[in-house]
């Protein structure tokens, strides 16, 4: 009743909202638009598409090419992606992995959006009808566009070979879907563009490319079936087609995934998988309290932008969250659901406000063994501020700044050194008055009021604006307009996979203006992105 309940009221949401859009006047403002992308598959998309595809009890195992962080997503840097010769090893490996579980007994006869029913003439043999209809339905879901005889007469052709040397239909048709999972038609997502009829002068995406788009925007895999003909039809060609679409991608569950995976892109949640912690120094933050710490900021976030359809800039002041019981022993906090996760709000008095000051952030910006105001500031200023700091010079030398028997007893002490320092001065002034805010919080996350037996100072000043303590940073972020626009500016360029480009000022201004306008609030942006002539528009010369 509830989830019905949530449904009708976001459906009236969406439907109150365009039609204000339009009452109001509100015309989207002319864009040059940007060029098409051709972008690798990330980790994640990979695996949500052999779920959605196959059925999410397909294990995906092995180690994929890492892919180089651009703009500040990894949705931008895999349109400069490749595949290495031991990386396409690994993909031939696992690809092989999954084809063999693909059509295992007790898989083959479960009925999945990529898998038509099975029922080959003899199970000892090839029978070409059958792998034709395989192909057909799995290859359009991999693919993500209407398949060509072309598109499956080689896997067809391995498929009839090792089922004949093989004795055996099953074992041939997982030699033709390796074919099909090792090809760039999988792997990359590669974009191609069409007259615009409606102005001869400019080009836009075709259907299957916006729904590409659509699809790793609002859910980061690939489209469904619905969505499919949809581009097939001609219907994302025309705007009230796509904002059928998009309402229907919006109104699923998996919407929640799409936003899951915006955020871990923004907050490079994935620079999990390589953080350590020194076990000594730090007992409590194991494995466990590492995993958590990454889903309750995204729960946290979910509940903060989704459920409760709140404003942005408050996920930088709010007490609430989520605890677990890892995650307890680490927040020295009770956990109310011990192997679960509970509602949890920070009290008025303490010092943690805002995701900043979760373990997500303060335990994931530091060092093994210590914390770092320096680190903290130049992921406030890079990740949520959208503010490029460069990098250190190659011949700075750090010794003075972290030597154990240094007389300066607090991180503030010893970081003093950097405003003696020609080198090191510019940078670290826009880095350090903010990451002092967070040295309440050790390398750990967990909070001390003092460091070495001298009282820590927790105050600072964000451009301009002093403020206390933690708290007083989440605020001075909350009233910073770089917060909003760089979350604006993060969701268009996941959008398309690319830089936002000169052309699109003008776009970009109004961006930020509706998201102003309507409070702040995740959805709409995320709509107003989604049904866009920009996100089609495709400059002029580009192919």
């Amino acid at each position: 009743m509830i989830a019905s309940l949530r449904r009708l009221s976001l459906a009236v949401t969406l439907i109150a909202t365009a039609t204000l859009l339009v009452a109001c006047g509100r015309s989207e403002p002319p864009t040059n638009g940007g060029p098409v992308v051709v972008r690798r598959l990330t980790e994640a998309q990979y695996r949500n598409i052999i779920a959605d595809t196959f059925g999410t009890q397909i294990v995906v195992a092995g180690r994929f090419d890492p892919i180089v962080r651009t703009e500040g997503l990894l949705a931008v840097g895999a349109g400069r992606a490749s595949v290495t010769p031991s990386g396409v090893e690994r993909l031939t490996a696992m690809a092989y992995s999954i084809a063999r579980q693909v059509v295992a007994p007790g898989n083959r006869e479960m009925p999945t959006p990529g898998q038509p029913d099975l029922d080959p003439r003899t199970p000892t043999a090839a029978d070409d009808a059958c792998a034709t209809r395989f192909f057909q339905q799995a290859g359009r879901l991999l693919y993500r566009r209407a398949i060509t005889a072309e598109d499956i007469a080689t896997p067809l052709k391995i498929a009839s070979k090792g089922a004949i040397a093989r004795q055996d239909f099953y074992a041939g048709l997982a030699y033709g879907l390796q074919v099909m999972l090792t090809s760039p038609e999988f792997l990359f997502v590669t974009e191609n563009a069409v007259s615009d009829p409606a102005n001869k002068d400019r080009r836009r995406l075709d259907g299957y490319s916006r729904a590409a788009r659509l699809s790793f925007l609002l859910w980061n895999t690939t489209p469904d079936e619905t969505l499919l003909a949809a581009a097939e039809h001609g219907e994302l060609a025309d705007r009230d087609g796509v904002e059928d679409q998009v309402d229907r991608m919006m109104e699923s569950p998996r919407f929640e995934q799409g936003v899951r995976a915006f955020f871990t892109d923004m907050l490079s949640l994935d620079d999990f998988a390589t953080l350590e912690k020194d076990s000594v120094i730090y007992p409590a933050f194991g494995l466990a309290a590492a995993d958590d710490s990454r889903e309750q900021v995204l729960r946290t976030l979910v509940d903060q932008l989704l459920v409760q359809g709140g404003d942005y800039r408050d996920i930088f002041t709010t007490r609430k969250t989520f605890m677990s019981s890892p995650l307890g022993v680490v927040y020295r906090v009770p956990a109310a659901n011990p192997g679960g996760w509970a509602p949890f709000e920070f009290p008025a008095d303490d010092s943690r406000a805002g995701i900043q000051t979760q373990l997500s952030f303060v335990a994931l910006h530091s060092h093994p063994g210590k914390s770092s105001p320096t680190l903290r500031g130049k992921a406030i200023r890079e990740l949520l501020l959208c503010q490029k700091v460069p990098d250190p010079p190659g011949n700075v030398n750090f010794d003075r700044f972290n030597d154990p028997n240094s007389p300066n007893k607090t991180a503030r002490m010893r970081l003093k050194a950097h405003a003696v320092e020609p080198a090191c001065a510019g940078c670290h002034k826009l880095m350090d008055p903010i990451g002092l805010a967070l040295e309440n919080f050790d390398g750990a996350g967990q909070v001390r009021l003092t460091e070495n037996g001298e009282r820590i100072d927790a105050s600072g000043d964000l451009n301009g604006i002093r403020f206390a303590d933690a708290r007083g940073l989440g605020q001075a972020m909350h009233d910073d307009p770089a917060a909003t626009s760089c979350v604006v500016r993060r969701a268009y360029s996941y959008a398309a996979g690319r830089p936002v480009q000169s052309g699109e000022r003008a776009w970009m201004a109004d961006l930020e203006k509706g998201f102003a306008e309507d409070g702040y609030k995740l959805r709409p942006l995320l709509r107003r992105i989604a049904v866009s002539d920009a996100l089609q528009s495709i400059s002029r010369g580009a192919k």
